[in-house]
């Protein structure tokens, strides 16, 4: 049932790369200008207003807030992107921009998002450590796409757009991040990934006889519990998702209504409709799924 963490990775690169490709589809221009950027960092990382250094990596982390829906998550980093030089000739970084970049990331805010990100995949002492599961995928799965070093060159010979990263941490942010920075977090960090004693996140018979009622595999279903995937959604696998829906899964019985229309963001976009969908299928005046 439990989705390796590698695995969760392998397949959120693929959602991620989708996601830029439409990024890049509202703003085609920003291709080239994103392009500027990460060569001009690579070349000469910038210092932070708050301490820290932007350097390219760090920079292609803005794409954790790609998951939200086009209309304010693709203008955000938009607008983000078009405050990065105050000349056409001059390739200094303005200081708006590095402003901007500091406050749509949120890892100096909250150190323990850093630290923990991936442990919400250590199901237990099977699952083994977490090993900085991401920074492996990426290793393996740059030489296609990612691999910012050579999308970003100036040369016609190259003309995949340099992509953004999602939401993920990585070993190097020690360094690149003022306040997950330092000799303690960085050995706090590197013992989380190898950590190989977790406790189980979740009981999966409980999680059934909550819903159901019984032990009994074969009993029919009777809850009224009711759930939204977003088909298209860039943090929460789909295919992962159903794992725990179906026939004789943990949840099974749970009503769930797939839709393409919301982006992760959905209750924050319009939560009040969608709740209302929710408590409606629970209590069965809706009828979804059909």
């Amino acid at each position: 049932m439990n989705t390796p963490i590698r695995e969760v990775y392998d397949r959120l690169w693929v959602r991620v790369e989708e996601r830029n490709r439409k990024y890049y589809e509202k703003y085609p221009g920003d291709v080239v200008v994103v392009k500027r950027i990460v060569r001009r960092l690579i070349t000469k990382p910038a210092l932070l207003p708050g301490g820290g250094m932007l350097t390219a990596r760090r920079f292609l982390q803005l794409g954790l807030g790609l998951g939200g829906s086009p209309g304010s998550a693709f203008a955000n980093l938009h607008s983000v992107i078009s405050s990065a030089f105050l000349d056409d000739n001059d390739d200094e970084l303005s200081r708006s921009f590095l402003k901007k970049v500091e406050q749509n990331q949120s890892f100096d805010d909250a150190p323990l998002y850093f630290l923990l990100h991936e442990s919400i995949y250590a199901d237990g002492p099977l699952a083994g450590p977490t090993k900085w599961a991401a920074h492996s995928s990426y290793e393996s799965y740059k030489i296609h796409v990612f691999d910012y070093h050579i999308t970003s060159k100036d040369d016609s010979k190259y003309n995949s757009p340099t992509l953004f990263f999602g939401e993920m941490v990585f070993p190097w942010m020690t360094y690149d991040y003022e306040e997950v920075s330092g000799r303690g977090m960085v050995s706090l960090s590197e013992a989380l990934a190898m950590k190989n004693d977790w406790l189980p996140l979740f009981d999966a018979k409980n999680m059934r006889r909550a819903l159901i009622g019984g032990d009994n595999a074969n009993e029919p279903p009777r809850t009224n519990a009711a759930s939204v995937s977003y088909y298209d959604d860039m943090y929460v696998d789909f295919d992962c998702a159903m794992k725990l829906v179906k026939r004789h899964g943990p949840m099974e019985g749970v009503k769930v209504w797939i839709t393409n229309e919301y982006q992760h963001s959905g209750l924050r976009d319009d939560g009040a409709n969608i709740l209302l969908k929710l408590v409606s299928m629970a209590k069965g005046t809706v009828h979804v799924p059909s």
